[in-house]
């Protein structure tokens, strides 16, 4: 089993030398090769995602990634920016489908934002479709405005855009995912204003007739975002587009407590994918030693289950977080009364004690 482990930037350095200590303590056989992306490898080669890093992630069965970006990148043209690296990864490997669990552990009720009553027992899985969208259609760029009221002013514009293949496959997807869960679908657009969306819409109807035991509910972003923290527990799986996606799966990450406490799993149609936490670089706490690996954590047992075929090792880990969170152990993201505030190095070696 061949894991490419890319750290990146800011605290991604942290983070994922913990969750390596925690794979190497299963004492499966892994033959794990790291290379630089984002930042560091602008500063090394001149680019974020470097021939030899994308070869690299081309012939591994996993990629293991932390996060990319730096404030100090922000004067580069766009192409050069660390988070190019990751969405150059993403198209070049086909990582279509994102996986965002947001689960309530037992032991942070306390720590959402949110009425214990709201988030006891939250399991949401966002399924996010990866590789379309506004974020990859063109044409984009800037320009003069050729007309209207502004003409000859300045202006930015960028494409929103979606095929009917890419939203089959990121239809059954869901679909199939909701059987192995409570069977049940919401599927997020904005078809009421956007073309795309409406075709959206459409092809994920078509689609469901394929999947008559699942519930379908078609919802608009803007009501999901609003029901996300009225009442979390009535979704189970949410499936939408790129930018809905992103933002969205942000938004739920704060009813568990922590952004620090989300693995993500971007897969291609072979289950070879790319695993790293749901939250970013944080440059402002890098090298502090107070960032939280348990995301990262809980990213390689995504790996292990879905690329590596290796579910009762995922197993293991998934149990060990629990164990350390029962502990009362906490990084300062998920600190609260009656717990005890530990740093990135210790909560990785706590998990490597509960393993064992």
């Amino acid at each position: 089993m061949k894991i490419a482990v890319l750290p990146g930037d800011g605290i991604g350095t942290e983070i994922v030398a913990e969750a390596v200590k925690v794979l190497r303590a299963l004492g499966l056989k892994f033959e794990m090769e790291e290379a630089l992306v984002g930042g560091t490898a602008y500063d090394a080669h001149g680019h974020p995602l470097p021939q030899s890093t994308l070869k690299l992630a081309q012939q591994a069965d996993a990629i293991l990634f932390g996060a990319v970006g730096d404030w100090k990148y922000d004067q580069l043209d766009r192409p050069l920016r660390p988070e190019q690296a990751i969405l150059g990864l993403r198209k070049n490997l086909g990582l279509f489908a994102n996986f965002r669990p947001a689960i309530c552990y037992e032991q942070l009720v306390g720590a959402s934002s949110l009425k214990p009553e709201l988030v006891s027992g939250l399991d949401i899985l966002i399924i996010r479709e990866l590789t379309g969208d506004i974020y990859f259609g063109q044409p984009r760029g800037r320009r003069s405005a050729p007309d209207g009221a502004f003409a000859g002013a300045e202006e930015a514009f960028d494409t929103m855009r979606y095929t009917r293949p890419e939203i089959e496959r990121i239809a059954h997807v869901a679909f199939q995912a909701a059987r192995k869960r409570t069977k049940k679908v919401t599927s997020v657009d904005k078809a009421n204003v956007l073309e795309t969306f409406q075709l959206w819409k459409d092809v994920v109807t078509e689609v469901h007739a394929q999947y008559p035991d699942v519930e379908l509910q078609h919802m608009y972003v803007d009501n999901a975002a609003m029901q996300l923290v009225k009442a979390p527990k009535s979704f189970d799986v949410i499936v939408t587009g790129n930018m809905f996606g992103d933002i969205l799966s942000d938004e739920a990450s704060m009813l568990t407590g922590s952004i620090g406490m989300l693995p993500s799993a971007s897969l291609n149609s072979d289950n070879r994918g790319l695993y790293e936490p749901s939250h970013g670089s944080a440059p402002d706490i890098a090298g502090k030693g107070v960032a939280n690996p348990l995301a990262t954590i809980l990213s390689a047992a995504m790996m292990l289950r879905f690329s590596l075929n290796q579910a009762e090792a995922a197993d293991r880990i998934e149990a060990a977080v629990k164990k350390v969170l029962a502990q009362g152990l906490r990084t300062p993201d998920i600190y609260g009364e009656g717990t005890t505030r530990v740093g990135t190095r210790e909560m990785g070696e706590a998990v490597v004690r509960a393993l064992e």
